[in-house]
C-alpha cells in the first residue's frame, strides 16, 4: 500500500537532522581497527571495484538525467523547448506520451531512430511500468539514451538515462574508510510475523509500506543495536539505516547494506564494510528510501562508503 504524505520531505530532513545533532564522530576510546587479512581484504577490494563498475555503466545510477511525473493527458517529449517533459539531452522530438486512466502510451516521433526493448520502435506502443513483470525500455540515441515508465505512490514518471550524462562522465569515484574485519559482524535474526511491514518513507515525500521479515541485532561497542530488514524478494535482507556518521564523513541520508539470509541457528553476517550510499547521493532524480525512526543508530558506523564529494546532480 502506499499513500502521499505532505511531511515526507520533512521526515528526510529529520533524518538530516539526526545526522547532524552531534560533532564529528569519534571512535570509542580503547576500540582500535582489526588487523585485516590477505583473504579478507581481497573480498573487500572485489566488492568495491564491482561497485564501482556498477556505477560508471551506461545505464548506472549515475547516468540519470531527468525523473519527469505524468500530470497531463498528453505530453510531447524531447530535448525541444516547446516539449511538455523536454529532456536534458536527446533529439529535439522524441514522441508524444498519452495518458489514458492508468494506461500509457508512446507515440513515436517520424524519422527519428529509437527502440522497444530492443526491437525497432515505429508505431504507438503501451509502456509497461517498473511495478510490471515486464517493464518496458525505450532507447534513443543509438542506444545511450534510455526511457522506463516507473509507478510511485500510485503516480507515473518517466526516467530518463543517458551515457553521456554529465554525472557518468565526471564521476569521482568513490572513497571508503578502512576496511576493518571488526566492522564484519555476525548478529541474531529475530523474526517477524509473516506479512508483517514498516511505513518507510522516501525523498519524493510518501510514505511505503515493506514487507520487513525480521530485524537483525548484533554487539557493538558494549551495547546492542537493532536495524529492520527489509524484503525485496531476492532472500537477502536489506538494511536501511542511519547513524553518526550521517553528514560527518557519510551521505547525510543514511546508506544501505545487504546480508545474506540467516543460517539455521538464526545467524546473520553484516558487513558494514560494505554500507553504500544510495543513488540519491549521485542524482537528484532517483527515489530513495529513508532510514525509518527505528533504524536510526545512536552508534558512529565508521565502516563503508563516504560521502561522495564529486560534482553530483
Amino acid at each position: 500500500m502506499r499513500k502521499q504524505l505532505t511531511l515526507g520531505l520533512a521526515l528526510a530532513g529529520c533524518v538530516l537532522t539526526f545526522a547532524g545533532c552531534s560533532d564529528s564522530p569519534q571512535a570509542p576510546a580503547g576500540d582500535t581497527m582489526m588487523q585485516p587479512d590477505a583473504s579478507f581484504m581481497a573480498e573487500e577490494n572485489a566488492w568495491r571495484a564491482k561497485r564501482d563498475e556498477s556505477l560508471r555503466k551506461p545505464d548506472g545510477w549515475t547516468s540519470l538525467i531527468g525523473l519527469h511525473w505524468i500530470e497531463l493527458k498528453a505530453h510531447f517529449v524531447g530535448s525541444d523547448a516547446t516539449s511538455g517533459i523536454r529532456l536534458a539531452k536527446g533529439p529535439p522530438k522524441l514522441g508524444l506520451l498519452q495518458q489514458e486512466g492508468e494506461r500509457i502510451f508512446f507515440t513515436p516521433e517520424k524519422g527519428v531512430a529509437m527502440t522497444l526493448d530492443g526491437q525497432p520502435l515505429t508505431r504507438r506502443v503501451e509502456l509497461h511500468d517498473d511495478m510490471s513483470e515486464a517493464p518496458s525500455v525505450i532507447g534513443f540515441d543509438e542506444g545511450k539514451g534510455l526511457v522506463t515508465l516507473i509507478k510511485r505512490d500510485g503516480r507515473h514518471a518517466l526516467r530518463v538515462k543517458h551515457a553521456d550524462a554529465e554525472t557518468r562522465t565526471q564521476f569521482a569515484g568513490l572513497d571508503y574508510w578502512p576496511a576493518d574485519p571488526s566492522w564484519k559482524i555476525t548478529g541474531k535474526f529475530v523474526p517477524n510475523p509473516p506479512g508483517k511491514t514498516i511505513a518507510v518513507a522516501d525523498i519524493i515525500g510518501s510514505i511505503n509500506e515493506e514487507p520487513s521479515p525480521g530485524a537483525v541485532e548484533f554487539q557493538r561497542d558494549g551495547k546492542t543495536w537493532r536495524i529492520d530488514a527489509l524484503d525485496e524478494g531476492d532472500g537477502r535482507l536489506f538494511l536501511v539505516f542511519a547513524d553518526r556518521t550521517n553528514g560527518h564523513g557519510s551521505y547525510g541520508a543514511g546508506r544501505f547494506v545487504y546480508a545474506d539470509k540467516p543460517d539455521a541457528a538464526g545467524n546473520v553476517v553484516v558487513d558494514f564494510n560494505q554500507a553504500y550510499n544510495p543513488p540519491c547521493a549521485f542524482t537528484a532524480f532517483a527515489t530513495c528510501p529513508l532510514p525509518p525512526p527505528e533504524n536510526r543508530l545512536d552508534l558512529a558506523v565508521m565502516a563503508g562508503e563516504k560521502k561522495y564529494i564529486g560534482a553530483a546532480h
